[in-house]
Parts: C-alpha cells; structure tokens; sequence
C-alpha cells in the first residue's frame, strides 16, 4: 500500500507521489527564537519528526529542512529589555530551543537555515515579486499585492473581497490596500538592518520561509508542513510569494497539525498553562511525554495533563514489559537441543509477527494514522502474551524476529530510543555546547562534574567583573538542563533535580 495524505491544498487524501522518486523534500516552518522551546513547539516538531522517520522507513530519502526565525518583532522588544543586541540574544535561544526538543528525543532536520543568514535570498526573491507586477515600493516599505495574485486564498478558502471588507489600514503603514503584506520593513531606530535595493531595513516574516525552502528544496518540492495556526496568513502568503517570484507551484502537499490544549483550555501566558520544555522534563522522563504525543492523530488537537501523562506511562510499562520477555527468550537455552523442532513449532507465532508489521504499515500509511499503529502495538502484546501462556519456550530465533520487528517499529513511533535512558552522553554534549558559547578555547571535557565546576568557574569569574547578564545566562543555560545552582556561605554548589 502506497502513503496517502491529507493534503491541506485539497482538503483531501492524496496518494503521495514525490517529485523525485526514492526522495523526499520536506520544510516545516521553524521556531522564531525569543524565549525557551515549550510544548506546543515540542507537539509540532514530534509530528514531523514521525512524518520523516515513517518515510525513512518506507524507503525515502528525506531532506528535513527547519528555518530559525532569529530577527523578528518579539525577538528585538525582547532583546531590547534585556539591553543586548537582538542577534546574539536570538542566536542563545536558538541554541536552547534546538537542545530541548533534542534532550526530549525529536531528531534534529537536516538544515537549520537562519533568516538573519539569507537575507541575500529574500532580497532577490522580493525584486522578482516587484518586477513580475507582484509587489511595489513606499518609502522603503516593500509590499505585496494581494489583489493582483489570483488564486490567493487556495490553501486556507480566504475570500480576498471579504477579507477586505473587514480590514483597514492602520494609522502609519503605507499599504494600497488592507489586505496587503509587507515583504521589506524599513529601518527603525533600534532595530538590527541589511542594505537594499530599497534601504537599510529587515524582511517581513512570511518572506523568510518562501525563500529559504525554495533555495534548499528547490520547487515545487513535496512536503510543507506546520501547525494549524499558520495555515493563515502565514502559509497562504509563502505560497502567493513564491508562486507570484517563480512562476512555478510551490510545495506539492500541506500538512499542519493540530494545536494542542493544556486541561481543554488554550495554551496562554495569560492563562498561567505556558510549559516550556526545559521544565517538562524536570517532571516527566522524555519518552513518556513522546507516548503521550503519538496517540493522537497528528491534525487532532491533543490535551495536555498529568492524567494522560500517568496513563501513558502505565501503557508503556506493557510495551516494557513484553520487550524484556522477548530479550530474555531470544537469548534463552531452552531450544538449543533440537532447534529446527522448536521452530516448526512455534511457525503459527510467526503469523502473528507478520500481521503486526502489515497492520502497522496499514495504519501508517494512511495519513501517519499513530493511534490506529499504537493499537496494533498492544494488540501484539496481547496475542504474544497469550501465546506465551501455552508456548513458555519459545523459539530462539522466532523471539529473536519478534523483538527485531517490535523495536523496529517502535522506534518509528519515537520508542526504544538509543542511549537515552541511562547514558549521560547527551548530558556531556550539551554541557560542552554551553561551555564552548562562553570559552571556546577550554576544549572538550568528558565528565558532567568537570564540566559543572568549569562552568560555575566561568559563572564565578562574570560575577566578580559585574557581568551580570553573563552569569545569568550562564545559570539559565545549566538550569535548562535540569541542574540547580545555589550560591551558599561556602560558595556555589550544584544538583541535578
């Protein structure tokens, strides 16, 4: 059975046929970087992160490409606070967003393009825009003409008459038009800039990711994904963008996810239900927040509480617990005497190892369904279970396939992570990224407690120069990791919570 997906464009399934066969080019729209990766970022990124590694799976060859949104309204008033420039303070965030959803177990993409490093690419595709009749000039304010792209309004079914009949122009901006967005924002004081055509000043938002996915995938290439929030206007006004630039189709099939909610309400601020990362695995052990994600349908909207939490870790102990029985019976001695024998016998457990693999493929290839694969999971733990119950000495080799089969499959759906339970290796790595940001000349330590004396030493030595938004930084930095620093009589001392 081939991949169908539920194409945003279509707003149906579609059998998936890429551009190229045997590969896959894929763009999700990245985080913009002003403060910590939090759990709506974690629920998006996880769904891709499954799209990828199914697709991987059936034998593709994908190219995942992730922007970084590191020059942008909130990144500069945040930065602006902070009294530090908004491209250094943005390059630490991007730094700590990308670690987070590492330490909770999403594989990194392929290319993290930064807006703030392509800025040469933006500026060619808005003159394309403007000399293809797209786009015009105000002052140094570049926009794009809504009302001259004709199919404006095909992803997200916006009417572009009834969007104007409900805007206005706001009292400063230089648009023909309400409905029109801006490609070019000129310079502000303040505000970081790049020479132009039209100026110093900085790119609009939606020009970012019409650019950096053209220049790395090229078009049309296959995949375009991202939450549900951004279909409009975000999504809609990269496709105007770079169809209006090139002339060609954009991304051939759109995918969104669902948005999440924190005890049925909207994650908010303003309602106090704001998790970051960072402080979600303080809490809870990654792979149970991963479980939690994968059994709802990547375009449903997943409810976030300690309730599920708690059942999905209750669930996953099954899944354990059958993992470790077919370790142990694939390595057992019971069958060595007449090997061929156990074997024929056990042939009917087999069929129950093919029907896991077909009905899993089944479930995921239609439209990435990893409720209806999690099922079939349980469903093998159940039939093996009761297999076992009647055949205690199972065959060693049968195990053997079972547990292989088991874990490949798992491991699809983010389970059964390498090196993540006990190995302190990832702790190692991150703890050098941190060291290496403020002095890069100390060179790689192995050892977590070399690592934390180092870098209270460098905390230490900010503190006694008055740098105080290095030491800060510095404390933030290993606090996201889940240490805890205090500053005792006797000096500072640390703890992993």
């Amino acid at each position: 059975m081939t991949v169908k997906i539920y194409n945003s464009l279509s707003r149906q399934k579609e059998e998936f046929i890429p551009v190229e066969n045997g590969k896959v080019k894929m763009y999700v729209c990245g985080m913009t970087v002003y403060s910590d990766a939090h759990i709506g970022h974690a629920r998006t990124y996880f769904a891709f992160d499954i799209i990828k590694r199914y697709l991987e799976y059936k034998g593709y060859d994908v190219t995942y490409v992730q922007n970084i949104t590191d020059v942008d309204d909130k990144i500069i008033n945040a930065a602006n606070e902070k009294m530090v420039d908004a491209l250094e303070y943005s390059c630490k965030f991007a730094h700590r967003c990308i670690e987070d959803l590492e330490r909770l177990g999403i594989k990194q993409a392929d290319l993290y393009p930064k807006a703030s490093e392509e800025i040469s690419a933006m500026i060619e595709m808005i003159q394309k825009i403007i000399e293809n009749g797209y786009g015009y000039d105000v002052e140094g304010d570049v926009y794009f003409a809504v009302e001259k792209f004709s199919s404006y309004g095909k992803l997200s079914g916006q009417n572009v008459d009834e969007l104007i009949s409900g805007a206005r122009i706001a009292p400063g901006d230089k648009k023909r038009s309400p409905v029109d967005f801006a490609l070019w924002k000129n310079a502000k004081p303040g505000e970081p800039f790049w020479d132009s055509p039209w100026g110093k000043g900085r790119p609009g938002w939606h020009i970012e990711c019409s650019a950096m996915s053209s220049k790395y995938l090229g078009l049309p290439f296959d995949i375009h994904g991202g939450g549900m929030d951004l279909r409009f206007p975000h999504h809609e006004n990269e496709i105007a963008q770079a169809e209006a630039a090139t002339g060609k189709s954009f991304a051939n099939y759109w995918i969104h996810s669902g948005l999440l909610t924190i005890n049925g309400d909207k994650m908010s601020k303003s309602l106090g239900n704001f998790i970051n990362i960072c402080d979600l695995l303080k809490k809870w052990d990654p792979e149970i927040i991963r479980f939690f994600f994968v059994q709802t349908h990547y375009r449903h909207p997943p409810d976030f509480n300690d309730t599920a939490l708690k059942n999905s870790e209750k669930s996953l102990t099954r899944i354990y617990r059958l993992k470790e029985r077919l370790e142990s019976l694939s390595k057992s001695e019971t069958c060595t005497t007449d090997e061929h024998n156990e074997c024929e016998k056990d042939s009917e457990f087999q069929s129950i190892i093919d029907e896991l693999k077909t009905s899993f493929e089944h479930a995921m290839d239609d439209d990435f369904n990893t409720p209806e694969a999690v099922a079939v999971m349980f469903e093998f733990v159940n039939k093996t279970n009761k297999y076992l119950e009647s055949h205690p000495k199972l065959c060693r080799s049968i195990a053997k396939d079972a547990l292989d089969t088991f874990i490949l499959l798992g491991r699809i759906l983010t389970l059964f992570q390498e090196g993540k339970k006990d190995d302190d290796g990832f702790m190692i790595k991150a703890l050098n990224d941190i060291l290496c940001k403020y002095d890069s000349n100390i060179g790689v330590l192995k050892t977590v407690d070399e690592l934390m004396d180092q870098l209270l030493l460098l905390r230490k030595k900010a503190r006694d120069e008055k740098k105080w938004d290095v030491a800060d930084n510095i404390r933030d930095d290993i606090s996201c990791l889940g240490f805890e620093i205090q500053d005792t009589s006797d000096g500072t001392v640390w703890r992993k919570n």
